[in-house]
């Protein structure tokens, strides 16, 4: 028997919200579905801390029940949260060195997963929860409609579905309708290819015909007839490798030259792949956070609405199809909940539910090219008045001594070369500039999407008497901060791994550096009258966020940094409260 490697890791703190509690289940959703995943994993290296209310009893044996069955919990107020913690959304993971935290459903079950890895590599079938390339609900919600939909609306929207459920007449949440849509749509993996000919050919020898139409025309929920023969014919070339991730099994492997007519299939004649599980054939971390959410759902549907459950044939073959995952059933077990026994749905076809075609989808879409790029709309603002204006910069010429700062405090130190150094260090004197003259003792100042941060550690220096903090959606380039930090011995400074939405916290000065669309067109590789269309884009993007500042009650000025040269996208946005 091989002895398992004990994490050498500093000890953490987990914490999450209660508000209340129902037979199995803890709310909000997110702490249920991440005690969920604490007991899919086993882990136990994390110290958990329930928050609760004034109003809530803190007797942790009322809340047993519905508990990892072995986990030592605590019961705490808001108050005694970490002060990091007190300044965003719950889940949250704090080092016991208490000035590095992780927030958000999402970053936190990830890390989850990454620390009971590391306590026992021999559990690599964690690691495959991450999804291909470990991009499984890494992309943060702001630009991922996908992971939006599983992180933050369908648990939104479960809970108001149960808080509701009592009522008449029962409204479907639109969530739970985008999801039954997403798993009728074809798989897309990075093997596809490859497995739609597999697939082709194991159509061939059951004698089970290709689709009968072709194209964009083909039906994307297949009819209850064509559901019948699927199980036991196309469908378990899907399931051969989904389950193949998940057992010790090789995947489905064709050794032999694929026949000629296989071969030289065109690929719109291919059958598409069908879903297995949430993102497609592998079960992932999706899965993980879909499953209490779901489960829940359909514990009311069966008990109070069960008429309705045929509208959700492939959510009800998910559900499951889940629990046959090696572990799910203990881990569910572990944390009070009983799965339910549902009945066989047959697939029905999107002809006899209209509505489902009508059901906005969640696919990774990028935004479509500006039909005409910008010139149409920068005409029609020119003749409504409306034109780049910047205040001057105040002083143009002011330059930290970086020769006598201590080397962890320069960009050189974030592993870049000389020129890209340079031109940072630049950009860094425009922004030190405004903020120490905007600066007192005391003040909170805020580094959004801080990268490496380079300007955070900079300031964090330069102002010991102001707390400084780092909030970045990035793991790595925050650990490098965070390392450059501690060898500068910075006491003033903050490093939250979240995306910018789980920022809760009152803060007198913030940096944020971020522009879209043709107002990132300004690189200086490009064609120069399309860098100047990109500038001018930026400059309108950027006097629309002063305007939306002094709204808000900000006496505000858009200056370009100097020099130019410093950076393609030298715009800074500084406000001061009036």
């Amino acid at each position: 028997m091989k002895a398992i490697k004990k994490s050498l890791t500093e000890e953490e703190y987990l914490y999450l919200d209660f508000s209340h509690q129902t037979k199995g289940c803890i709310f909000p959703l997110h702490t249920s579905v991440t005690l969920f995943l604490l007991s899919y994993c086993d882990c136990k290296i994390f110290k958990i801390c329930l928050v609760v209310t004034k109003e809530v009893s803190r007797d942790s044996s009322l809340l047993r029940d519905d508990l990892i069955q072995d986990v030592e919990i605590q019961i705490i107020s808001r108050q005694e949260l970490p002060p990091i913690v007190q300044n965003c959304c719950l889940p949250a993971v704090v080092e016991r060195s208490d000035n590095f935290c992780r927030a958000g459903l999402a970053v936190v079950l990830r890390h989850i997963i990454q620390k009971s890895y590391e306590a026992d590599p021999l559990k690599k079938e964690l690691l495959e929860l991450l999804g291909f390339k470990k991009t499984c609900l890494k992309a943060c919600a702001e630009v991922s409609q996908w992971t939006r939909l599983c992180e933050l609306t369908i648990p939104l929207a479960i809970e108001n579905f149960l808080r509701e459920s009592s009522d008449q007449p029962l409204t479907i949440p639109v969530e739970i309708l985008q999801l039954e849509k997403k798993l009728s749509e074809p798989v897309r993996v990075h093997n596809d290819d490859k497995l739609r000919r597999q697939k082709l050919k194991q159509q061939k020898a059951d004698g089970v015909g290709p689709p009968v139409t072709k194209g964009k025309a083909k039906s994307k929920v297949h009819t209850q007839e064509t559901s019948e023969g699927l199980d036991s014919s196309s469908k378990s070339l899907e399931l051969k490798v989904a389950f193949s991730k998940l057992t010790v099994q090789e995947e489905p492997a064709t050794t032999n030259r694929e026949p000629s007519h296989i071969r030289k299939a065109k690929a719109s004649d291919l059958p598409p792949l069908e879903h297995v599980f949430a993102e497609g054939l592998y079960f992932t971390l999706a899965d993980i956070v879909l499953l209490p959410c779901i489960h829940h759902f359909l514990v009311i549907i069966s008990r109070k609405f069960s008429e309705k459950l045929v509208e959700f044939p492939l959510l009800a073959s998910w559900y499951q199809r889940i629990q046959e995952v090696p572990g799910v059933k203990t881990a569910a077990s572990k944390c009070g909940i009983q799965f339910l026994h549902l009945p066989k749905l047959l697939t029905t076809s999107t002809e006899q539910h209209p509505n489902l075609c009508e059901v906005p989808g969640v696919e990774e879409q990028s935004d479509p090219l500006f039909i005409g790029g910008p010139r149409p709309t920068m005409a029609k603002l020119m003749e409504k008045g409306i034109e780049v204006m910047f205040s001057p910069h105040p002083c143009p010429t002011w330059t930290l001594d970086w020769n006598v700062l201590p080397a962890a405090v320069s960009p050189k130190e974030g592993k870049m070369s000389s020129d890209r150094a340079l031109r940072k260090q630049q950009q860094l004197n425009n922004l030190v500039y405004v903020v120490t003259n905007q600066a007192k003792p005391g003040d909170r100042i805020v580094d959004f999407c801080s990268g490496g941060g380079h300007v955070g550690i900079v300031l964090a220096h330069m102002l010991p008497s102001c707390q400084v903090t780092l909030i970045e959606n990035k793991e790595l380039s925050l650990i490098r901060a965070k390392k450059r930090s501690d060898e500068l011995g910075l006491s003033n400074i903050w490093f939250i791994q979240a995306n910018m939405e789980y920022f809760t916290g009152m803060f007198n000065i913030g940096e944020h550096m971020i522009l879209c669309r043709f107002a990132d067109q300004t690189a200086v590789q490009l064609p120069p009258q399309r860098r100047l269309i990109g500038k001018q884009c930026m400059c309108l993007v950027d006097l629309d966020r002063a305007r939306a500042a002094e709204e808000c009650g900000y006496s505000v000025q858009v200056i370009s940094m100097e020099p130019e040269s410093c950076s393609p996208k030298n715009n800074m946005i500084v406000g001061v409260p009036i």
